[in-house]
């Protein structure tokens, strides 16, 4: 199959383990990075803003401010994909609650926030971002879905994309299904050409692989596999850290996105 070339340019991560990917990288090297805030600072929403965004939204905003901030880019510039696997968990939990046992109480805000995009609206109101945007949703899949979607957008268009994937901890019914029992998020910035930024250099190939073949295997107690979105993204987050090697990420039930990264000198 086709493969697709893109340049990587910027990396945000956030979670209650590490506050960015220098963090990452540092752990990486055997080292003991500092532990990172309660909640993410998301510093490109006014002030006003992040008193009342929910927890998906500073999370998605904080990855994102990190990896264009890597970049150099301008964020008003960057098309952008949004990918989650559930939403806020913890405002659908309360509106299936709600609807089922006081329907009448539910709060306007909280439903405006509940929607998949909120972040997506959140992010380009608040750098004025007018290029395109989008929101999409694979189950666990949903990282793999991501940088497909943001890498074939790239390619195609020939332009700067930002791509940013999280998910925060589940709570109730829709927190056993979802296995998500933490916070996490990262982003990056791709770009169709080499440029001063580049820190490397992705190669993507869209593959066929039978429906169990990507499974998690046998759960070792690593902090990533508290979350889906972390699980599907360490592998190649830790070929970032390390500047090269190769994985393949689910991106469907039935695809596999085979990811070669090698480093820019």
């Amino acid at each position: 199959m086709t493969t697709l070339q893109v340049q990587l340019e910027g990396v945000g991560l956030w979670s209650a383990e590490m506050a960015d990917f220098a963090a990452l990288q540092a752990r990486q090297q055997g080292l003991a990075p500092a532990a990172p805030p309660a909640r993410p600072t998301a510093a490109a929403l006014p002030a006003n803003e992040r008193r009342r965004a929910p927890d998906s939204v500073l999370l998605a905003v904080e990855v994102a401010g990190q990896a264009v901030a890597m970049s150099g880019r301008t964020a008003s510039e960057l098309a952008c994909v949004f990918s989650s696997a559930y939403g806020d968990q913890l405002i659908s939990d309360y509106m299936c609650a709600t609807l089922a046992q006081a329907p009448a109480e539910l709060s306007p805000t909280r439903f405006h926030n509940s929607v998949h995009n909120a972040p997506a609206g959140y992010w380009t109101i608040a750098t004025g971002c007018h290029a395109a945007s989008s929101a999409i949703s694979a189950g666990h899949a949903s990282f793999g879905a991501g940088l497909l979607e943001a890498a074939t957008l790239c390619v195609a268009e020939q332009r700067p994309v930002l791509l940013v994937c999280s998910d925060i901890a589940g709570h109730g019914p829709l927190g056993e299904m979802s296995g998500s029992r933490i916070a996490f998020g990262c982003a990056l910035v791709l770009s169709p050409q080499p440029g001063m930024n580049a820190l490397a250099q992705l190669h993507l190939t869209l593959q066929p692989h039978a429906e169990d073949t990507l499974q998690p295997g046998p759960p070792t107690g690593a902090w990533y596999e508290a979350n889906p979105t972390a699980a599907s993204a360490w592998p190649l987050l830790q070929n970032l850290a390390r500047g090269g090697g190769c994985c393949t990420l689910a991106a469907a039930p039935t695809l596999a996105l085979q990811v070669v990264l090698e480093k820019l000198a």
